[in-house]
């Protein structure tokens, strides 16, 4: 669903992605770890199409995203650590006008079931987004995946200043659209997170990456080692 040849990218004579090449097939979760700087976002921004590479290609379902990235758009969605919407529209609202911009019409029921598979309540759809939390903002970023039938999701840190609570409840989701075939490219810090939820797990430093582990082969404490032995590099 979601490949990388060779993936570089330079801002002037500083390196951000150093020849990545990496696989996600259909339904994986691969959750990327590493320091601030180490190329995760640059990562995910390639495959969006927000910058181009300076060398390499990245493809999305088999398709290159340079030379059709308005194709390659339409299959995915983006929940970045703080999702963007509009705080004077509900919930309902904002859902209504995303989807509407991605080509799809729905009826006020589709759009609540949409919601509530989310994992939103009932009774927050029609409040307006001003009055939600980080997680409940998380939640619509899910209902517009949905909405839109995305076949592959990029998530940059998405619980980031969530409570435990609402992080778990954020993983289930993802979890849920994993066994629906959503594949999933995640950013972030969180370990626990990455051995739990992730398929497999990818360690950067400096742009490059040191390792492509299955997370069902490695234990908490040795990812917890190997990660650190990484950042320490940068000390």
């Amino acid at each position: 669903m979601l490949k990388a040849e060779n993936l570089t990218k330079k801002f002037g004579n500083h390196t951000a992605l150093d020849q990545l090449n990496l696989e996600i097939r259909k339904g994986e979760v691969f959750c990327l770890l590493g320091s601030n700087g180490a190329g995760k976002s640059t990562t995910i921004n390639i495959f969006l199409g927000f910058i181009p590479a300076s060398s390499g290609r990245a493809y999305i379902d088999g398709q290159e995203v340079t030379l059709n990235n308005h194709a390659t758009r339409d299959l995915v969605a983006y929940i970045p650590e703080v999702v963007n919407l509009y705080a004077t529209l509900s919930g309902m609202e904002n859902l209504e006008f995303f989807s509407g911009l991605s080509g799809y019409s729905y009826s006020k029921e589709e759009l609540s079931h949409f919601m509530e598979t989310a994992g939103l309540q009932r009774s927050a759809i029609h409040k307006r987004v001003s009055s939600y939390s980080k997680g409940m903002r998380q939640k619509v970023g899910i209902a517009i995946a949905l909405v839109k039938k995305a076949k592959a999701l990029f998530l940059d840190e998405p619980t980031s200043g969530l409570d435990p609570h609402a992080s778990s409840e954020f993983s289930q989701i993802i979890m849920n659209l994993s066994e629906q075939g959503v594949s999933t490219l995640m950013a972030t810090h969180d370990l626990l997170m990455a051995k739990n939820l992730g398929t497999r797990i990818g360690i950067m430093h400096q742009g490059a990456l040191k390792h492509n582990l299955l997370s069902d082969e490695v234990s908490h404490a040795d990812l917890t080692r190997l990660y650190i032995d990484i950042v320490k590099q940068n000390v």
